[in-house]
């Protein structure tokens, strides 16, 4: 099954090196779930012409604001819509998982509460798990068709299904230690407060559930389902 990974931002170029951009750490997270992947800079304008172009889409995160006025926002929320109407499966995270929503009618907002950086706890249809998060905005309220199946007590909409067509979450699941330990280092100052940073860096060796994440991902692309297509 091929898979479009819409990369909507990407990774600081002080750790690009290292650790690669966004789709290469999907890669890694999907690895030998029977998926592959090809990629398209929809931050730089590099939209695809046809939904069916890909077999599911995955949509990654950003440092933009869902809610900003950025040249590939209006046609990724057409995309989305689109995709979504012809039955396409498609998977959004952090940023992904808010344009995805607010594309279908939901509100996007920079939280009042600040920032969730590094593991954090979460409720996944009644199990818990950890993730790592890096985001400010949340999404606030939601689109017609979406169901809630994982929050906390800081990001209650944390993650996001709508029928068989798309599934979304906020954490990121392809994120490990060293990525939020270079985000501290290279994104994070002057922004994020410190103290968010310090207990970041006391749960750096925390395990994570984002092989769970992983197989929640693979399965819901490649569950049988019918589309419009052919």
């Amino acid at each position: 099954m091929l898979i479009g990974i819409l990369q909507t931002g990407h990774a600081p170029d002080q750790l690009r090196g290292k650790l690669g951009d966004y789709s290469d750490m999907f890669r890694r997270l999907l690895a030998d779930r029977g998926l592959e992947f090809t990629d398209y800079d929809v931050e730089g304008m590099e939209i695809p012409g046809d939904i069916h172009a890909a077999d599911g889409w995955l949509i990654t995160g950003s440092r933009h604001g869902a809610y900003e006025d950025h040249d590939f926002i209006p046609p990724l929320e057409d995309f989305i819509r689109r995709a979504i109407a012809a039955h396409v499966p498609m998977v959004g995270i952090c940023f992904g998982h808010q344009i995805i929503a607010q594309a279908l009618g939901g509100t996007v907002e920079k939280f009042r509460g600040g920032w969730s950086v590094g593991a954090n706890d979460y409720d996944l249809a009644g199990r818990k798990v950890t993730l790592n998060a890096w985001h400010q905005d949340q999404v606030t309220a939601l689109p017609d068709g979406a169901s809630v199946i994982g929050s906390s007590d800081f990001c209650p909409y944390a993650a996001l299904i709508y029928g068989d067509d798309a599934l979304s979450v906020q954490p990121h699941p392809e994120f490990d230690a060293k990525m939020i330990d270079g985000l501290a280092r290279f994104r994070a100052p002057g922004v994020v407060p410190q103290p968010l940073l310090d207990r970041a860096q006391d749960r750096l060796a925390a395990p994570t559930d984002s092989a769970l994440l992983g197989d929640m991902i693979a399965e819901f692309f490649l569950k049988p389902r019918k589309t419009k297509h052919g």
